[in-house]
């Protein structure tokens, strides 16, 4: 892997483990559970650079659907990885070239 695909993979890291701690203080009284949870990361995602870490234009229904792919993958191949660099990973190989 470049030095540059490093880069953005742990700027993409750093944006979901972000992402994360927003959603936790956006669902503080439901102690973060939220059953809708790609949703609300995908918007959040696009809306803090995501499309430009990756070099390429989303839909936000497109990235829910990888977030939950991406989601249910990791579950089934790596549950003890760490989630933020597994999803970056997915992220990396499938976009960045």
């Amino acid at each position: 892997m470049s030095e540059e695909k490093r880069q953005r993979k742990s700027a993409i890291a750093a944006l979901l483990h972000q992402t994360a701690e927003d959603h936790h203080v956006a669902f503080k009284e439901t102690d973060g559970a939220d059953p809708d949870w790609s949703i609300w990361y995908a918007g959040h995602l696009l809306e803090n650079g995501f499309e430009q870490l990756l070099d390429a234009k989303l839909l936000k229904s497109d990235l829910i659907y990888l977030l939950v792919l991406v989601d249910k993958q990791q579950m089934s191949e790596a549950p003890g990885a760490h989630w933020e660099n597994y999803y970056a990973d997915f992220f990396v190989k499938r976009y960045l070239k």
